[in-house]
């Protein structure tokens, strides 16, 4: 039974496109991905924390791709693509992880802030899911993985370009999977709550940069009061997570908004 599980779960001989893999939520699924036997094909703009992610998969005894992409780009998106199907013929995995956060309200919000985050966070998406599909559809299925955000579902003063975008990812998830259905290929979203990550703790920080102890610990506490859970997530709780809708376990799901968060979204 164990060794049958452990199959179920098995990534052995398979190529996952990440992006968004120079740090963060990114860099936690490409290494859990090598982990299960993946090659990870690395995507960020941040070659240097791309460097780093990839010397992390090495010292965990697995091999990973590194690949500069900036995903607004939808040429570079689909070079990142190419790249990743010459390794063994074909893409079993694409997760798209890259985006940005603006705290900015509706009044006040710039006309270069809303282009930079669809250009990210919602045509990342989109160019990610057509190079996937694309190289899915000839190789005969895989996995498409899109990160949402509790965002989505909840409305939050001075996140409007955020959750605009993210509850965009939702829809757009269920599209990719009608269509690319028939072709073998699943395509479903995970929509993390809060986690300790550089994005996540910008409200921690000083001027300098540097994060406030006394404001990370009352941040930790507030988050943990808002679950029923009483606790905080990782980022390797959201990549298990991952794991789950990349491997065969999740067979029969598609279309689907995965929420790890502790509970404290329940839409």
């Amino acid at each position: 039974m164990q060794d049958s599980l452990a199959r179920t779960f098995a990534l052995d001989g398979r190529v996952a496109v990440v992006t968004g893999a120079a740090s963060g939520l990114g860099r936690e699924t490409a290494l859990v991905l090598s982990e299960a036997g993946a090659t990870p094909v690395l995507c960020d703009v941040n070659t240097a924390g791309l460097e780093e992610t990839a010397e992390l998969v090495a010292s965990a005894g697995a091999q990973a791709i590194v690949c500069p992409t900036d995903v607004s780009q939808r040429a570079q998106v689909e070079a990142a693509g190419e790249r990743a199907a010459a390794i063994n013929g074909k893409v079993d995995i694409w997760v798209n992880v890259a985006g940005i956060i603006v705290n900015r309200s509706v009044i006040d919000a710039q006309e270069d802030e809303v282009e930079r985050m669809l250009s990210i966070n919602l045509k990342g998406v989109y160019w990610g899911c057509s190079a996937a599909g694309r190289l899915m559809r000839a190789g005969g299925g895989g996995s498409i993985i899109n990160f949402s955000s509790s965002g989505a579902d909840n409305p939050v003063p001075d996140l409007s370009l955020y959750s605009m975008t993210k509850a965009s990812v939702n829809m757009l998830t269920r599209t990719v999977a009608k269509e690319m259905g028939p072709y073998g290929i699943r395509a479903n979203a995970v929509a993390p709550g809060w986690v300790e990550t550089p994005m996540g703790t910008h409200r921690w920080r000083n001027e300098s940069g540097a994060i406030d102890p006394a404001l990370r610990e009352e941040g930790l506490r507030q988050r943990e009061s808002a679950s029923p859970l009483g606790i905080v997530g990782t980022p390797r709780d959201i990549a298990l997570a991952v794991l789950y809708l990349a491997s065969d376990a999740s067979r029969f799901v598609t279309g689907q908004v995965l929420r790890p968060n502790g509970g404290v979204s329940m839409p």
